[in-house]
């Protein structure tokens, strides 16, 4: 193959096509027509000698030539990107630039606050969009749409930059008229009534199944791991909504730590140790490689994680 005969916009065609598997997304995404865009496909279609899409039952289905471009044509377009980018300075004391940032509530309120505190003296006209795991998907990290996503991932797409913000470990909530709290122990902690929370990962979550206990996240793998199950009569996505629940005497809220700091003076909740070892996770912070070199982006990077060091050192697990 001539490699004159390539169009770049070609490539970015072909990008968006393998994503999408629509032609008319395909075309709107671009802001082409349809027409522009199947003469598009076409043209494609006669430079790698394949079919690329073939339309089945379940839509546009990429062929196996076509999944094997699609790593090299993302790969080649992310070092185009890179080199066209310009080099100037970022400047956050003049910066009006809006990050967004998807972030679970237990990293918005551990961390955020504090992130803020710093911007205000660093970057006063730098705004936030923080957005939740079910407005974000991993398409909208890839393609630079999100700056960054701040949570608890069981995984990550292997092409994404990611460090750790920290580690974390789990602490117990009660109210102070709980009678639990005059023999906290394993035994009485099974006997109460429990409130879940989680939400790890992106996207839309589905309702819970009580008794598959393997999708119930870390608390209740480290009961499995004893032979033991606590009874659950709460389910929340929201750390703040389980942190509230746990001035109800009747129930214990067991949560991350340096969340269930943020109740420490609140004179109707008692924190408590676990009385069984649960493990420690990490909260991570994961982003596209099209910004790993964004002068902005390498500075917010900085910042957050000068944060949330601090903010380990004040409450180490």
């Amino acid at each position: 193959m001539n490699i004159e005969r390539i169009d770049l916009n070609l490539l970015v065609y072909l990008d968006v096509l393998l994503r999408e598997r629509n032609v008319t997304r395909a075309a709107s995404y671009l802001g082409i027509t349809q027409p522009a865009m199947s003469n598009g496909l076409r043209r494609l279609r006669e430079l790698f000698d394949d079919a690329l899409l073939v339309r089945t039952s379940e839509g546009m289905t990429p062929t196996e030539r076509a999944l094997e471009l699609q790593p090299v044509v993302r790969s080649v377009l992310a070092a185009v990107e890179r080199a066209v980018q310009p080099k100037k300075a970022f400047d956050p004391a003049q910066s009006t630039r809006v990050f967004r940032i998807m972030a679970s509530d237990y990293a918005e309120s551990t961390l955020v606050p504090a992130v803020l505190a710093r911007l205000q003296h660093e970057a006063p006209a730098v705004a936030l969009d923080i957005m939740t795991p079910s407005d974000v998907s991993y398409l909208n990290v890839e393609q630079g749409k999100v700056d960054m996503v701040i949570n608890r991932f069981d995984s990550m797409p292997q092409s994404f930059h990611q460090t750790t913000v920290w580690q974390d470990g789990f602490s117990c909530l009660l109210s102070v008229d709980n009678p639990l709290l005059r023999g906290f122990s394993l035994e009485s902690y099974l006997q109460a009534q429990h409130v879940w929370v989680s939400k790890t990962g992106m996207g839309v979550g589905v309702g819970v199944d009580p008794s598959a206990v393997q999708d119930l996240g870390w608390v209740d793998e480290a009961l499995a791991r004893l032979g033991r199950k606590r009874r659950i009569t709460v389910f929340t996505r929201h750390y703040q909504v389980a942190v509230l629940l746990a001035r109800q005497p009747h129930l214990v809220v067991t949560v991350p730590s340096k969340l269930a700091l943020l109740m420490r003076d609140d004179p109707r909740v008692a924190i408590e140790q676990p009385p069984f070892e649960i493990p420690p996770f990490e909260l991570k912070m994961a982003w596209s490689p099209l910004l790993q070199r964004n002068p902005g982006h390498q500075w917010l990077r900085r910042l957050i994680t000068e944060v949330a060091r601090g903010i380990d050192e004040q409450n180490p697990v």
